[in-house]
């Protein structure tokens, strides 16, 4: 898979579809890799005629690691943040929202439609935020705005979270992974283990950097609240949300759907943090649906 160099890292990314397709980035979330997004959906976008582009976030996947920057420490930042003091993080989401943009400047897309889940979607909203003329239109996908305000993560989601696996073999990290995706899934369409343990384990065989998933936890927690940033977003949005998610409540949706100016919230009953293939035509429609505001007020 190629690489390219944008704001001063290498980022690995793959583009599918016709060259003269609208161009659509995907953003993943919280330490996943580009092959998070599924082919099955990847191809019923390019069916749509989109030019897909996915890619790995800095400190995960193939894309630059800061494993140079010093080791993170939770428990430290949490007490910095409390004390209103910088937690010295090595870097935060409006610094992937302009890998974001550099990514795209390195492939020739002067404007894109964007799409992020989880964390990707916070990424993609500092990337309308931040740089406005390069976003024709954003679909937020089950994130949030970093509201104190809303209701965190049930209990079981931050131990799925924040636990750590015992042992580093293949097989012990691919089932601990299975068993933090199982923690959050959606209750209507359950995570088949069978299928998910294949998956899980050819994305550790491609790449496995735990701590560039604590720096990308720790960018998004010293990131903060970003509303007045989200408020200046002009890009047509639809935000989408499963009304039964675990780690980020709907109430972050709610939230980001109520902040964006002219945002579009739709919530999918029975989805939790995940996107199983039941939902995928809810994602697309929703891309759809931002790509013809965007047409339309072109």
């Amino acid at each position: 898979m190629p690489k390219v160099r944008a704001n001063g890292i290498e980022i690995e990314y793959e583009v599918f579809g016709p060259e003269g397709g609208a161009a659509l980035l995907l953003i993943m979330g919280l330490g996943q890799q580009l092959t998070r997004w599924s082919m099955s959906l990847v191809d019923q976008l390019v069916a749509e005629g989109y030019r897909v582009i996915r890619y790995d976030n800095r400190d995960i996947g193939l894309s630059s690691g800061f494993d140079h920057a010093p080791t993170p420490d939770l428990p430290a930042v949490f007490a910095a943040l409390m004390q209103g003091q910088d937690p010295g993080a090595p870097y935060l989401l409006s610094d992937m929202a302009d890998d974001a943009a550099g990514l795209l400047d390195a492939l020739g897309v002067a404007r894109a439609h964007v799409a992020g889940v989880s964390m990707g979607g916070m990424i993609g909203q500092m990337l309308a935020a931040r740089h406005p003329s390069k976003v024709l239109s954003l679909v937020s996908v089950m994130s949030t705005t970093g509201n104190p305000a809303v209701p965190p993560a049930t209990p079981e989601a931050q131990t799925a979270l924040f636990a750590r696996p015992t042992a580093t073999d293949l097989d012990s990290l691919t089932e601990h992974a299975l068993k933090a995706q199982i923690a959050i899934q959606s209750p209507a369409w359950p995570v088949d283990p069978e299928t998910e343990r294949p998956l899980l384990r050819a994305a550790i065989q491609r790449a496995n950097h735990p701590a560039g998933v604590l720096r990308q936890m720790i960018a998004v927690i010293a990131s903060g609240d970003r509303r007045e940033a989200l408020k200046t977003i002009t890009a047509p949005t639809v935000v989408l949300h499963g009304a039964a998610d675990p780690l980020v409540n709907v109430e972050g949706g709610r939230d980001t759907a109520a902040t964006i100016p002219g945002a579009e919230l739709r919530i999918i009953e029975g989805m939790g943090h995940d996107l199983p293939t039941a939902v995928h035509d809810a994602f697309v429609d929703a891309v759809k649906a931002a790509t013809a505001r965007a047409k339309a007020l072109a």
